[in-house]
């Protein structure tokens, strides 16, 4: 391969990836970096576009977790050199806005367009982006490890806006790598926590990850295991993590899970456009239910929220290294999307693909 190219997956017209050879990206900035991918993930938003015609994302490269070592750094770089082993965040917003100008670039209007040309690209062999985005790992925390803090800093921005306080009841709904990511934090904030599920392996899972209870929606009453648990109240907190296409059943199920004046967080991603969801809205009323919907992370204070979720792997508060259940070679990626897919066959939790 020539040293102007490099390796990446790049989206079909059947929503598939196909391995090729394209220009490799290069620093456009003086206080930016470029590093070599070495571990990617695949995400429950990755999933909702698999094998779906998007004609907006043929040709390009996708992905959004990941860890790599720093290869090129731009003059006014101080934080990181080449060598460095680093986690990578993908949040990049216009640095121009209101939101962006606060810190909250997660709610920029122009996030997608702007991280999506840049370092929102983690399945190629090389990604680019401003410094501030590269956060340098211990060197007891592996490349592997570090590709979950993007789910865990999802999880954390959540928790944040919960309000979640120690002893509080939690139902997570949903034991994909965000509701396991949930799970981990809240019982580390010293809350007892109920995880619903429809896959067996997930709910095993949650159990070997600390959840006091876990409930196969397919198989159990779930309303009545929840009042068991919540001593009849309902959750102080409820966190919707499965998102997509279940949606339409999980959101409602949400709301009646939920004490009367509890908080019930949206953390599942939907699908773009008008969606119709009927919901019991006198009820939620009258019960003063609030819905908070929680979107990526950004910073919490001073503090990054992934730089946050780095400090706590490191010191042992979270357990990435179990929830990685199955690994791919970047060439072998659809192999990889299929097995995380069809989680019910695979056991899938977490997929990685190695660069």
């Amino acid at each position: 391969m020539s040293e102007q190219k490099m390796k990446a997956a790049l989206k079909t017209a059947d929503g598939k990836f196909e391995v090729k050879e394209v220009d490799r990206v290069e620093i456009p900035a003086p206080d930016w970096v470029r590093a070599r991918v070495k571990v990617s993930g695949i995400c429950g938003t990755d999933l909702r576009h698999w094998k779906k015609e998007n004609p907006d994302l043929e040709h390009r490269i996708m992905g959004h977790e990941m860890a790599g070592e720093v290869v090129e750094v731009g003059p006014a770089v101080k934080n990181v050199k080449p060598g460095d082993r680093v986690v990578i965040e993908t949040l990049l917003g216009d640095g121009t806005c209101d939101w962006c100008r606060i810190q909250e670039y997660n709610l920029c209007p122009n996030l997608y367009r702007v991280r999506m040309e840049t370092i929102s690209r983690a399945f190629a062999e090389y990604v680019i982006g401003p410094s501030t985005k590269f956060h340098k790992l211990p060197e007891h925390v592996s490349y592997e490890e570090a590709t979950l803090l993007d789910t865990f800093s999802v999880s954390l921005h959540a928790q944040q806006l919960s309000g979640l306080k120690i002893n509080d009841r939690v139902v997570v709904i949903g034991a994909g790598p965000i509701g396991l990511g949930q799970l981990q934090l809240a019982k580390a904030s010293g809350a007892d926590v109920l995880v619903t599920d429809i896959v067996d392996s997930s709910l095993e899972m949650a159990v070997a990850l600390g959840a006091d209870k876990v409930v196969n929606t397919k198989k159990a009453d779930v309303y009545q295991q929840v009042m068991e648990f919540t001593g009849l109240r309902g959750a102080d907190i409820t966190f919707e993590c499965a998102g997509g296409p279940s949606m339409p059943e999980t959101l409602p199920q949400a709301t009646r899970f939920t004490r009367i004046g509890g908080n019930l967080v949206i953390v599942g991603g939907f699908e773009e456009g008008e969606i119709s969801i009927g919901l019991e809205w006198q009820r939620i009323q009258k019960r003063e239910i609030k819905l908070i919907p929680s979107a990526s992370y950004s910073f919490w204070g001073i503090y990054p929220e992934m730089k946050m979720c780095l400090d706590l792997l490191a010191k042992g508060k979270l357990n990435a290294r179990q929830m990685i259940t199955h690994r791919f070679p970047l060439d072998e990626i659809n192999k990889a999307f299929e097995t995380a897919q069809d989680k019910e066959e695979t056991g899938a939790v977490f997929v990685a693909l190695i660069h």
